[in-house]
């Protein structure tokens, strides 16, 4: 029998972490197109932070609750969803409400636990790997040998596109902060790791031949430096701006070098597009960790109770790989 009431992490008001406090709410219903999952675990990632700091508001109809992506046991089905069972166990992409001990979720959005893969490590995975699939490698082919620029390897998006990368035959360059973090991207595969406040990714990229795929959350002056880092005909794609998102730059390398320079949310993507990008993880993707070519990153498992800590080592860059909380 289902619970009348269920906890959740609330935000007393926009602000720092410390705004983070476990609650209780009456369970959600699903409707005709989603399931009902009870959480396993869920994901912490940037834009819960965004969100807690007042700017990131959620879309319309949506949870008001942070939380983008959880793993769980599917415990109703909506009437209208035809692929899932009370009993499944999914990983799930969430428009929100991932804090909290159930969740709805559109069914078409849920993936299968791939095999060998830790129920509660896949809470770590749909975020990252729906964001960084669609921005790179949806509707695009890397040509052989392709040079993937990722800055931030250490973190979740960026421990992700190193290992999309290898996996689709790209060499793969990324920016660290430490040693630790160089030793942890060169474990899963980077070719190169640097030291942002020792080299110069531009001139290492440059004598890699250039980058011709960079990802990039940092803005402000990475933006003209990912421009001159760039092989002809680059893609570059912008997912935040951790540096600002207003700059003074010099755009003609862009029509010089042919360049396509492109970003997205997908939190506001409609639901259509993100069921697609879920079929595709699944038919392309999903096996690679039963080969053991993809493997989930979990740096640290919190509790809800220590949600102010979660939030706090991510804001401090402490993590390599994923954050969970667990109910």
């Amino acid at each position: 029998m289902l619970p009348e009431s269920i906890r959740t992490i609330e935000m007393r008001e926009p602000g720092k972490a410390d705004v983070l406090e476990t609650g209780t709410r009456p369970i959600p219903q699903p409707a005709s197109d989603e399931v009902l999952i009870k959480v396993i675990a869920a994901g912490v990632n940037g834009p819960d932070l965004v969100q807690r700091r007042g700017h990131y508001p959620p879309p319309k109809g949506a949870s008001d609750l942070l939380g983008l992506e959880v793993s769980g046991e599917i415990v109703a089905v909506g009437a209208d969803v035809a692929d899932w069972s009370t009993g499944d166990l999914v990983c799930a992409l969430t428009n929100g409400g991932g804090y909290a001990e159930y969740v709805t979720v559109h069914g078409a959005h849920c993936l299968p636990i791939p095999e060998g893969v830790d129920p509660v490590d896949a809470a770590g995975l749909p975020e990252t790997y729906f964001t960084v699939w669609s921005n790179l490698f949806l509707d695009h082919t890397p040509a052989a040998n392709a040079l993937l620029l990722a800055h931030g390897g250490a973190g979740g998006i960026g421990s992700t596109a190193i290992q999309l990368g290898k996996l689709n035959g790209m060499s793969v360059l990324t920016t660290c902060a430490d040693d630790a973090s160089i030793a942890f991207c060169t474990d899963i595969g980077a070719d190169r790791a640097i030291n942002y406040q020792d080299e110069d990714f531009v001139a290492v990229a440059r004598d890699m031949g250039g980058a011709n795929l960079i990802l990039d959350t940092i803005g402000g002056d990475y933006v003209a430096r990912n421009i001159k880092a760039s092989a002809p005909d680059a893609r570059i794609v912008q997912l935040a701006f951790n540096k600002g998102s207003r700059m003074e730059i010099d755009l003609m390398p862009i029509m010089l070098k042919r360049l396509t320079f492109t970003g997205s949310t997908l939190r506001s993507r409609p639901e259509a597009f993100k069921s697609r990008v879920a079929a595709d993880l699944r038919d392309r993707v999903w096996s690679s960790f039963q080969t053991g070519q993809l493997k989930p990153m979990t740096h640290t498992i919190f509790s809800f109770d220590e949600a102010v800590a979660s939030h706090k080592m991510m804001e401090q860059a402490q993590h390599h790989g994923k954050i969970l909380l667990k109910p």
